[in-house]
């Protein structure tokens, strides 16, 4: 959607989405066990859901999803985007980011730990990205018990422009904070996939300029994951990417992509962004379009848990491990004043007059 004008040719054959589900019932079924940290700026808090325990909740961030996508040239066309990956036996969770001021979700991830993956008769993990793309042997042994797979990342429309003021400007930082709690609390947990979208109407240079650039620093030399039908990059666009990309390691050729995108009036889409100013390790699986979802293009990519820049170990994941220090310090020091005071109750009851003892 642009200045309120359908960009999507399938816009009129797209049902109307929900209305927004009651704050009140939201309110309800976020409790305080699904509680999972504060977020470092902002003011806002993470928490942490599933469809089976919080029906409604889940009925909003489909709502908020499908609005989101569709805001972009992208969405599944349907009244909420949910699917069967939300509601299985063993579902995705949901990391949200809650506005308690507006009481609002300002935007989300879902995510499923590799260990409760089933494998299909074919040998291939049943993961949401497992339609778009196929993985190795090497990925199912020596991988997938060890990553959590990443998937549907929003931030709803009314914060991604500066209309929320503090609120919308570190709206995707807040979700970086959920995946640093992630990363501490995960055990086991070394690696995380997914797809990275570019939407259609995103100039087709500028994509491929992208793909150049992620194909020359971080491609995966080990065949771990494979688009089932890659996307090819023009000969054109590859000659123009040769000589703008000149620099040897990613972070200075990283600048002139930006610079040279910049130059043609558009930005790199803020998830790449987010994900290549993570880790100088991340490995790129190539790119597939999908059209069941408004035929934006997804790229699969993964990040090494212990290879953030150090800059994002310390903004992202130390300040969770002082909150859980300081949950820890509180209910240490709860425990033991209420010890004290249940010392100090017997031992003034031990000082009664014998006359007030006996019965």
């Amino acid at each position: 959607m642009v200045n309120g004008e359908c960009q999507n040719v399938n816009c009129y054959l797209m049902e109307e989405i929900i209305a927004p589900v009651s704050r009140k019932i939201l309110k309800k079924e976020l409790t305080e066990d699904k509680f999972l940290r504060p977020t470092n700026k902002a003011g806002n808090q993470i928490f942490l859901v599933t469809a089976h325990n919080s029906p409604n909740v889940m009925r909003e961030i489909g709502r908020l999803r499908e609005l989101s996508f569709r805001a972009g040239g992208g969405g599944t066309g349907k009244e909420l985007d949910t699917d069967e990956y939300d509601f299985m036996e063993k579902p995705y969770k949901q990391l949200i980011v809650w506005n308690p001021d507006e009481e609002e979700i300002i935007g989300g991830y879902r995510f499923i730990n590799g260990r409760d993956v089933p494998i299909d008769k074919n040998g291939q993990p049943t993961f949401v990205m497992s339609h778009l793309f196929t993985f190795s042997d090497k990925f199912v042994k020596e991988f997938m018990p060890h990553t959590i797979e990443l998937g549907r990342a929003f931030v709803q429309p009314k914060y991604q422009s500066t209309k929320m003021g503090i609120k919308s400007l570190f709206a995707l930082d807040n979700l970086w904070d959920g995946l640093g709690a992630l990363i501490h609390s995960s055990k086991g947990a070394k690696y995380f996939i997914g797809k990275v979208t570019i939407y259609k109407e995103y100039p087709v240079l500028c994509r491929e300029l992208i793909y150049e650039f992620l194909n020359k620093h971080f491609s995966d030399k080990d065949g771990l994951i494979k688009p089932i039908t890659p996307v090819s990059v023009d000969a054109k666009s590859k000659r123009i990417a040769k000589k703008i990309l000149v620099e040897d390691e990613p972070t200075p050729d990283y600048k002139l992509l930006n610079k040279a995108i910049r130059e043609k009036g558009e930005n790199i889409p803020a998830m790449f962004n987010a994900y290549i100013g993570l880790t100088d390790t991340m490995r790129f699986f190539g790119s597939i379009k999908d059209d069941d979802f408004g035929s934006v293009y997804e790229s699969g990519i993964m990040v090494v848990m212990d290879d953030l820049l150090e800059t994002k170990k310390q903004r992202y994941i130390q300040p969770y491990v002082e909150y859980l220090r300081k949950m820890m310090d509180e209910r240490r020091a709860a425990r033991t004043a209420a010890r004290e005071a249940k010392e100090k109750q017997r031992t003034a009851g031990d000082k009664k007059p014998i006359w007030k003892r006996r019965k």
